[in-house]
């Protein structure tokens, strides 16, 4: 079964934001990381995964991305710190 993750980059604890979509989280996190996926997330160096959500349906993970982007600034604040109140980078937590 494939899996679809919505998430949230960032630079810094409430710093700038990018919200998005993958089928494989582990990769595309490294192509940010690494500045290999040009325009935004490289332009304002967004490399820190602080919030992610997991989805069986590609539908679902694009309708939730789509949501997500439209939330005012405070609600994806609260989002994230419900889920990791330290912004730690969860990306490391992936090989966990």
């Amino acid at each position: 079964m494939s899996y679809y993750y919505t998430y949230i980059l960032t630079n810094k604890r409430n710093g700038t934001f990018y919200v998005g979509v993958t089928n494989d989280i582990a990769r595309r996190i490294f192509e940010h990381k690494e500045g290999k996926i040009p325009g935004f997330t490289k332009k304002y160096s967004l490399k820190m995964l602080v919030y992610f959500e997991v989805y069986e349906d590609v539908r679902d993970a694009i309708a939730r991305e789509k949501l997500i982007k439209k939330w005012r600034r405070e609600i994806k604040i609260e989002a994230i710190q419900t889920v990791n109140p330290e912004w730690n980078d969860l990306y490391y937590s992936l090989y966990s």
